[in-house]
C-alpha cells in the first residue's frame, strides 16, 4: 500500500535547492544500502551548465584535462546541432574516481535529480568500484592526480616547445590510442609522485645510458646459427611481437625527444584508463539503470516522491530502454540502455520464477530466491562478452526476436543461419557475445620486427580475420603517423589468420620537420 504522508516527500513540484539534492542523496543512500545492498565510493555532486555538459562531452567527461584543438572542434560541432535543437544533453556524467564525481544538469527537475543521482552516484559508481575489471586497470583514487600532473606537463611543454610541436606530437597519439592499451597484463598503479620521479629518472637514464640496439658501427656481417641468434636477440631486447603500439612507440623510437615520449605515455595512460568501459557498455548501463528503476519505485512506495514525480520517471525510463525496429529511422543497433537492463530483469527472474526451461539453461541460479545477492556477483565478475554468453536466456532471444543472418560477401543472399531453437539459441547466444568482444572488434595490429642493421625499416602486421581488410584511407593515415614518430620507413602487411598468405601491404616514410 502506498500511502503518502506529504510531510515525507523529498520534494514537491520541479523546483529544488542544494537542500532538496542533499536530502535526495541522502534518502538514495539510505535505500540503496537497505535494499540492494550497493558498495560506493565516497559521492561529490556538481550541478552544472548545459555550456559546462557540452564542454565535458568534448573533452572525454574529464573534470581536468590537457588542452587540445580537437577538443574545441567537438564542442563547436555539438553546441550546433544542440542549438538546433537535433539532440539532446546526457542528464548526467559520471568520473570513475574517489570520491566519485557526477555532474547533474541545472535544467533537471528534481524528479530528473532524483533519478540521475540514483542512475551515476549509485548504480554506476557501485559498478566502478567492484567490477574486476575497473579494479584491475584503473586507479580511481589516482586519476585526478594524474590528470592534473599530465595538464601542467602539456601546458608547460607549450610553453618550451611551442603549440605546434605538442599538438602534432597529440594528433598522432590520438590516432594510435585505440592501439594503446595493454590487454592482458595488470596495470600498474600510477600516482603523481612516481610518474614525477619517473619522468626524472627517465632523463637521467637516457643521458648515460649506452643503447646497444641503436649503435652506429657496422657489425661484420653473419650467417647461418649466428645470425639467427641475432635476431632473436633483437626481438627479445625490443620485447617483439608488440601490440601495444604506443608503448612500443614511447620506449624505442630513436629519434623521439624525453618530452615527446613523455606526451606518448600520457595519451596511453588515458586511453588504458577507458579500456574496461569499452569492454563493459551493457553491463555498466543495464546495471545502472536496474539500479536507478529499483530505487525510483522505491522511494514512491515509501511515499518519498508523488505520484507525478513517479510518472514523470516512467517517461524518461522508458525512453531510456527503448529499443527501435531495425526498421525503425531512429534504428542505431542494440541500445546498451535495453539490453543490460532486460538482462539484469532476466536474471532476478530467474533467480525467484524460474520456468523449467530456465532450470535447464541454468541449473545453478534457477530458483536460488536471491535476485540482488546474484546480480551483484554478476555485477562484479563478468564482462559484457562473457556476460551475454554466459546469462542470455532462450526467454529473452524469444522477447527480442534475435535471429542470425549470414552475410557473406561472396554470395548473392543473405541467408538465416539460426531460429529459436535448441542449437539455434546457443548459436545465436555466440553470435551476440562475439559482436562484444573487444579481440574482434579492434583490428590485431603488432609489431613483429625492425630493421637494425640497414633502413631501420619498421614492420607491422595486421592478422586479418574474416577478409576484413583496413580501410585503405584510414590504414594510409595513421600509418604516416606510426611513420613520423619512428622517423624512419613503415611498413604494414596484412596477412591472413586462416593461411598466412600476404593480403595487402602498405609503405610509408616519415615526414621531413614533423618532429626532427
Amino acid at each position: 500500500m502506498n500511502a503518502f504522508a506529504p510531510n515525507r516527500l523529498l520534494f514537491e513540484g520541479a523546483d529544488w535547492d542544494f537542500d532538496t539534492i542533499r536530502r535526495i542523496h541522502d534518502a538514495v543512500e539510505e535505500l540503496s544500502r537497505r535494499s540492494l545492498g550497493l558498495d560506493v565510493f565516497p559521492n561529490q555532486i556538481e550541478i552544472i551548465t548545459a555550456e559546462q555538459m557540452l564542454d565535458a562531452y568534448a573533452s572525454t567527461g574529464m573534470p581536468l584535462f590537457y588542452k587540445h584543438w580537437s577538443f574545441g572542434k567537438h564542442f563547436a560541432q555539438h553546441e550546433t546541432v544542440y542549438r538546433k535543437g537535433l539532440m539532446g544533453l546526457a542528464y548526467e556524467i559520471v568520473i570513475n574516481s574517489d570520491p566519485c564525481i557526477s555532474y547533474i544538469m541545472e535544467e533537471n527537475s528534481a524528479t530528473m535529480q532524483t533519478l540521475v543521482i540514483a542512475h551515476a552516484a549509485f548504480g554506476h559508481n557501485h559498478f566502478f568500484k567492484n567490477n574486476y575489471l575497473f579494479k584491475q586497470w584503473t586507479d580511481p583514487s589516482g586519476i585526478l592526480d594524474y590528470l592534473a600532473f599530465a595538464k601542467s606537463y602539456v601546458a608547460a611543454c607549450e610553453e618550451r616547445w611551442g603549440h605546434a610541436a605538442v599538438e602534432r606530437v597529440l594528433d598522432a597519439g590520438h590516432a594510435l590510442q585505440s592501439q594503446g592499451v595493454h590487454r592482458y597484463p595488470r596495470k600498474s598503479v600510477p600516482d603523481l609522485l612516481s610518474e614525477e620521479r619517473r619522468e626524472r629518472d627517465r632523463q637521467a637514464h637516457a643521458e648515460r645510458m649506452y643503447n646497444d640496439l641503436w649503435r652506429t658501427l657496422p657489425s661484420r656481417p653473419a650467417g647461418g646459427d649466428a645470425r639467427r641468434r641475432r635476431e632473436e636477440r633483437r626481438r627479445a631486447l625490443l620485447g617483439l611481437p608488440q601490440e601495444n603500439l604506443l608503448y612500443f612507440l614511447e620506449k624505442t623510437a630513436p629519434r623521439l625527444a624525453p618530452w615527446q615520449r613523455e606526451i606518448l605515455r600520457i595519451v596511453r595512460n588515458v586511453a588504458q584508463y577507458f579500456y574496461p568501459q569499452m569492454q563493459t557498455k551493457v553491463m555498466n548501463e543495464g546495471c545502472a539503470t536496474f539500479v536507478h528503476y529499483q530505487l525510483m519505485t522505491g522511494l514512491h512506495r515509501e511515499g518519498r516522491i508523488s505520484d507525478g514525480s513517479f510518472l514523470e520517471f516512467l517517461t524518461s525510463h522508458t525512453n531510456v530502454v527503448r529499443q527501435p525496429m531495425y526498421d525503425d529511422p531512429s534504428y542505431n543497433g542494440i541500445n546498451p540502455y535495453a539490453l543490460g537492463y532486460a538482462m539484469m530483469e532476466d536474471i532476478a527472474r530467474i533467480a525467484t520464477t524460474p520456468t523449467d526451461e530456465d532450470r535447464a539453461w541454468f541449473p545453478d541460479l534457477a530458483g536460488n530466491g536471491d535476485p540482488i545477492g546474484t546480480l551483484r556477483d554478476v555485477w562484479a565478475n563478468y564482462r559484457d562478452e562473457s556476460f551475454i554468453a554466459q546469462f542470455l536466456s532462450p526467454n529473452l532471444i524469444r522477447k527480442w526476436r534475435f535471429f542470425h543472418v549470414r552475410d557473406d560477401a561472396d554470395e548473392p543472399v543473405l541467408r538465416v543461419e539460426r531460429i529459436h531453437d535448441e542449437r539455434g539459441y546457443r548459436a545465436l547466444r555466440r553470435s551476440l557475445a562475439r559482436q562484444y568482444d573487444i579481440a574482434w572488434l579492434a583490428p590485431d595490429i603488432q609489431v613483429v620486427d625492425v630493421d637494425l642493421d640497414d633502413t631501420r625499416r619498421l614492420v607491422l602486421r595486421h592478422r586479418v580475420l574474416d577478409g576484413i581488410l583496413l580501410q585503405p584511407d584510414d590504414a594510409r593515415r595513421v600509418l604516416q603517423h606510426i611513420a613520423d614518430l619512428w622517423g624512419y620507413e613503415v611498413v604494414l602487411e596484412e596477412v591472413s589468420a586462416d593461411t598466412g598468405a600476404t593480403l595487402k601491404e602498405h609503405r610509408t616514410t616519415a615526414r621531413a620537420g614533423m618532429f626532427f
